[in-house]
């Protein structure tokens, strides 16, 4: 080959590499986790690690705990662990379990779906089970501002295999995006999810596969559907990547940093502690916090006690740039760390 058509071939393969950010799920790699390392006693719909939620109903006596585990493949230090801690012997036919992540549409604006030419979307993970065989994945797309459980947000659903017990495998699942003539959400509210099932009785399970459709309580058929069967299970996930194209690529690894300052756009808890009053002086003690970054929306905000005194909390101007804290006195003391949510 002359040096002409090497240095031709040279800049096609670089055209057709991706370039930018191209992973579209945030902490996908189970690195940023500011509420927490270790949560039990889950039930409903919970947030753990940065940017991740199960959700667990109809469930029993079935008891389950995340972890941020550093049992992880090469390359990575992280992964998300749920094992069973009490186990539910009888499931309940509506029993359903799910891990998942929502996505703004702010985040995958970039994504052509709902047009005849739509995008196919790539989803990698590393993935590993005490229990082999098949489980249940959906892809979720809100139409005209549809939320995540709602049956007009559409869906597809299929499935992946988990080969050998207690070794990480890579799974890639690749899915054509939906033509459907709906409303694409480019806003700060959800427009995507991604659903890994860990759970689903008899009621729940038996989802038609391969093709998109309305948005239902059920998952495809696997083998796998019940981690709460008993406490010697486990699952844990990490290396998390969408990506448009019908291959996946290497792992997006990006900066602690960048990924914090990602997930704190959702939830942001200051790590530090200040007093708003004083005792016996005049006036409301006032305290103001902006925030390292943009939150997705106004914040609710949570805090969990004082020291000393009582707190009649006033909030003023709370919006996705800052706070302003009036606390009432007398003997107002040391404040502990206030928490603010705006996830989806």
């Amino acid at each position: 080959m002359s040096k002409a058509a090497e240095l031709a071939k040279a800049g096609e393969t670089l055209t057709n590499q991706p370039s930018g950010r191209k992973n579209i799920v945030t902490n996908g790699a189970m690195q940023v986790a500011q509420r927490g390392t270790s949560f039990t006693s889950q039930t409903g719909v919970a947030y753990h690690l940065d940017r991740w939620e199960t959700s667990g109903f109809n469930m029993g006596d079935g008891v389950y705990r995340v972890d941020q585990s550093t049992d992880a493949p090469a390359g990575f230090m992280n992964s998300t662990k749920i094992a069973c801690t009490t186990a539910d012997t009888s499931q309940d036919a509506n029993n359903q379990m799910s891990f998942q992540q929502q996505i703004e549409g702010l985040n995958c604006s970039h994504v052509n779906f709902f047009v005849s030419n739509a995008d196919t979307i790539t989803l990698s993970f590393h993935v590993k089970s005490n229990r082999t065989g098949t489980y249940s994945f959906a892809l979720k797309l809100s139409d005209n501002a549809s939320n995540e459980n709602n049956t007009s947000t559409r869906i597809y659903n299929t499935t992946y295999t988990i080969s050998v017990a207690n070794t990480f495998e890579k799974k890639t699942i690749t899915i054509p995006l939906d033509t459907n003539s709906s409303t694409k959400v480019t806003n700060n509210t959800f427009s995507m999810a991604i659903q890994f099932w860990l759970a689903a009785g008899s009621s729940r399970d038996g989802a038609g596969a391969g093709a998109w459709g309305a948005n239902g309580n059920a998952a495809t058929a696997s083998a796998n559907l019940d981690i709460l069967g008993s406490t010697n299970n486990d699952w844990y996930i990490t290396g998390v990547q969408m990506e448009i194209g019908s291959q996946a690529t290497n792992f997006e690894h990006r900066s602690f940093g960048e990924e914090l300052a990602l997930c704190q756009r959702y939830y942001y808890q200051p790590t530090s502690r200040f007093y708003p009053g004083v005792d016996n002086a005049p006036g409301p003690g006032r305290n103001y916090v902006t925030f390292p970054v943009t939150m997705r929306s106004a914040p609710s905000v949570t805090q969990a006690s004082i020291t000393s005194g009582t707190l009649a909390t006033i909030w003023t101007g709370i919006n996705v740039h800052n706070y302003e804290i009036s606390a009432a006195r007398p003997g107002i003391g040391l404040v502990t760390p206030y928490k603010f949510d705006a996830e989806l």
